[in-house]
């Protein structure tokens, strides 16, 4: 197997909370200490409650928030300490779908200026070329190519969506980082963008990382799953294995939020309810951040971090599964 698209080595990120003048300077570490990588083809979903760190892990990783230590590297190279014209080659490979359709698009924009705006950026093809080429996108998303002329508010939610991919698939991409593209859309609309994202991977063998709320949703489209929390991998490996014998305490009890698709198996599931204050993130525990509710939880546990280490399968940050 050759060089992972994606490695990140002990990615790391805080920004400072803003206070007034006289206050102790206070920062949040939204990612701290990560480490994993994704190869070609391949889908990793990272999941965790809201404010773990998994939208700023995306942002960090497309160097839309400069890391502040750590290493990301795109096909083996470094990109951590590139300037922005540096980086400018590998933005092209490098895209993002972002989470609002409605608020992701200029409404002053035709969809077929939207999608070619890219290519004009990069001076790709002439104009003919590049508006064949948006017709084709059109197509590759399900959109009718006789919709180039209209805009953005005439389409449904699912259908900006459509368009925002587009947009995105038209600099040609290896890697997308596609953030909560699910949470504005209802159930059904959902099923059709992840069936279009898998199909899109099958044949382009695009990687992604997929950031999101619905965990079934990121079941469904992921190889791999990382599980965040408080800016930290807590646990990370095949999504199967995750969602079927999950390890890590709080891995357990996020795959038993899931609400079941059978109503009357609802009850036969062991729910796994958290006990204890979530810590502040300005104000991290010492230890494992879970430790404060967990009911696993020993004195060893709030000495020192678990580092993630193999464990069935998967590597998992817990002292439960280390020597």
């Amino acid at each position: 197997m050759g060089e992972p698209v994606i490695r990140v080595e002990h990615l790391k990120k805080s920004f400072r909370v803003k206070g007034s003048f006289l206050e102790k300077k206070q920062y949040v570490r939204a990612v701290n200490d990560v480490s994993f990588s994704i190869e070609k083809g391949e889908t990793l979903g990272i999941v965790g409650e809201s404010g773990c760190g998994k939208s700023t892990l995306g942002r960090t990783i497309l160097k839309i928030y400069q890391p502040e230590e750590g290493h990301i590297y795109f096909e083996g190279t470094d990109l951590t300490d590139l300037s922005e014209k540096q980086m400018h080659p590998y933005r092209k490979k490098m895209q993002m779908i972002f989470q609002d359709p409605y608020a992701s698009l200029n409404p002053r924009f035709t969809v077929g200026e939207m999608i070619a705006e890219p290519m004009e950026i990069y001076r790709m093809y002439g104009r003919k070329e590049r508006m064949e080429r948006v017709r084709e996108l059109m197509e590759v998303v399900g959109l009718k190519p006789d919709h180039i002329q209209r805009y953005p508010h005439e389409f449904s939610g699912g259908q900006r969506q459509r368009i925002g991919i587009a947009r995105t698939l038209a600099l040609n991409p290896e890697f997308i980082v596609c953030d909560e593209p699910f949470s504005a859309l209802d159930v059904s609309i959902q099923a059709q963008i992840i069936n279009l994202l898998e199909k899109i991977q099958d044949e382009q063998k695009i990687s992604y990382i997929v950031v999101a709320h619905n965990l079934n949703a990121v079941r469904h489209i992921s190889h791999n799953i990382g599980v965040m929390y408080l800016g930290r991998l807590v646990e990370i490996g095949p999504a199967a294995k995750i969602y079927s014998e999950p390890l890590h305490p709080y891995t357990k009890a996020l795959i038993s939020s899931i609400p079941a698709a059978d109503p009357n198996s609802a009850g036969m599931m062991d729910r796994v309810l958290l006990e204890g204050e979530v810590p502040s993130p300005i104000n991290v525990p010492a230890g494992c951040p879970f430790s404060t509710r967990c009911k696993y939880c020993t004195e060893k546990c709030r000495e020192r971090m678990p580092e993630l280490a193999e464990a069935d399968g998967r590597k998992v940050a817990c002292v439960l599964f280390q020597s």
